[in-house]
């Protein structure tokens, strides 16, 4: 399994927040089985194309399958990284887990439907031959698109928000699982980090509710704020990590 691999080659592990968990367990054998499954409705095509018309076809969709694959990568590394953190194992985290699964199984199709849309435009595409020969555009209208930008939007949202939830609950736990202050810090800054994606997403969804659907377009644009808040974020928080440390390490020091 990947989460041996990297487990056994310590990927992920920061050398001052220790790991709780080096196994593999119950709760995760079930997610990674889960988000296999997620990979497994993104894929391209599941028929070997029968023509050079019919490879091409099946190529077109390979962006928005790398997009979506990227996502759910992001989101499963996440779920690792906190596992193997916090070694949590109780009836909340396998509820909260339960429904990070949820969210997941759910907006598989409606990523990958979104991000072929979006590319479509580089294939000189964006309509859908339906049989009977049938041609409908893949969105149709600003209400269409206003609605696609929702549904993508609250399955973010709900992503960050059950994170937000799992590091509450380790963070709760502070003091039974014997975190120090970098860990305590690290712990808040990923809460933190975690809130503003949720508050991108619903600022994109209230420009909607708000502006109505001529407003889709923008509520899109507003995700590209996040390199920009992280990145300021993430220098603050830097900097504060990096004084709390070095008095961190001169605590250690003397304690010796």
């Amino acid at each position: 399994m990947i989460r041996e691999k990297l487990i056994e080659k310590n990927v992920g592990k920061s050398t001052k927040f220790r790991w709780r968990s080096h196994e593999i367990s119950r709760i995760e054998g079930l997610s990674d089985a889960v988000f296999a499954f997620a990979v497994t409705l993104l894929v391209v095509s599941l028929e070997v194309p029968k023509t050079f018309t019919e490879l091409m076809e099946t190529m077109r969709g390979f962006g928005a399958f790398s997009i979506s694959f990227v996502l759910l990568m992001v989101v499963w590394y996440n779920q690792y990284k906190f596992f193997r953190r916090y070694g949590l194992q109780d009836t909340y985290t396998v509820m909260l887990n339960a429904a990070l699964l949820f969210v997941v199984l759910f907006y598989v199709y409606p990523l990958k439907f979104l991000f072929t849309w979006l590319l479509s435009p580089l294939f000189g595409g964006g309509a859908v031959h339906l049989p009977g020969g049938v041609v409908e555009p893949m969105v149709d209208g600003r209400e269409q698109m206003a609605t696609l930008m929702i549904i993508f939007g609250i399955g973010y949202v709900a992503v960050f928000t059950v994170f937000i939830l799992l590091y509450l609950h380790a963070y709760r736990q502070r003091v039974a699982l014997d975190m120090n202050r970098l860990e305590i810090f690290d712990t808040r800054t990923d809460i933190q980090e975690c809130a503003l994606s949720v508050c991108v997403g619903l600022l994109s969804i209230s420009i909607i509710i708000f502006g109505g659907p001529g407003f889709a377009g923008v509520s899109g644009m507003v995700y590209m704020l996040l390199a920009v808040i992280m990145t300021i974020h993430g220098a603050i928080m830097g900097r504060s990590r990096r004084r709390l440390e070095e008095g961190f390490t001169a605590s250690a020091t003397e304690a010796a």
